[in-house]
């Protein structure tokens, strides 16, 4: 089934980029963050092997290389890629932390999918983005894993608009 997508929310591919790339800088920081605060004792404590925290680093390695990418994309087309801002998570232990980083990763697998329809007109730019949301879509997958949900909880996955998304990281984003 084709859907053509309505009126675009972003005035041009460059702005489909930056919103990638703004979600990408809340994600990056949040596990730069988040790795800091918990040792691989954290997670031993909490009955996982040590290697967790090993995935959740990895994890928040490739969202800092998916900010690389991102920016290098958007000035190498010519545009101003948004700087990272001030976040306040609202984690208080590793166990909030781990459900926080499955609620961000499931809205990121959504974001992408949403925002891909506004790419349509630039093979290079939409497989960009689709590489970067299928990652996403097992960083998901993995934490959905040891939250204990489903790792594939649905058929088929929601899709969430530009708007919907602000409105899930909004209370995140203080600066």
């Amino acid at each position: 089934m084709t859907q053509t997508p309505g009126a675009s929310p972003f005035a041009s591919a460059i702005d489909v980029l930056n919103y990638a790339l703004t979600l990408e800088h809340l994600e990056a920081t949040f596990y730069r963050e988040g790795v800091a605060a918990y040792d691989a004792a954290a997670y031993e404590a909490l009955g996982f092997q040590a290697g967790v925290r090993d995935r959740i680093a990895l994890i928040g390695e490739q969202e800092a290389e998916h900010v690389a990418f991102l920016t290098a994309g958007i000035s190498a087309a010519g545009g101003t890629p948004v700087a990272e801002g001030v976040y306040e998570f609202g984690y208080t232990d590793l166990a909030s932390f781990l459900a926080t980083a499955a609620v961000i990763e499931g809205v990121g697998v959504s974001a992408y999918q949403g925002a891909a329809p506004y790419l349509i007109d630039s093979d290079d730019l939409l497989t960009a983005a689709l590489t970067i949301h299928g990652v996403e879509a097992r960083h998901a997958a993995y934490l959905n894993l040891i939250e204990g949900v489903s790792p594939f909880p649905d058929a088929v996955n929601p899709t969430l608009t530009p708007d919907e998304v602000i409105a899930l990281v909004t209370p995140f984003i203080v600066g």
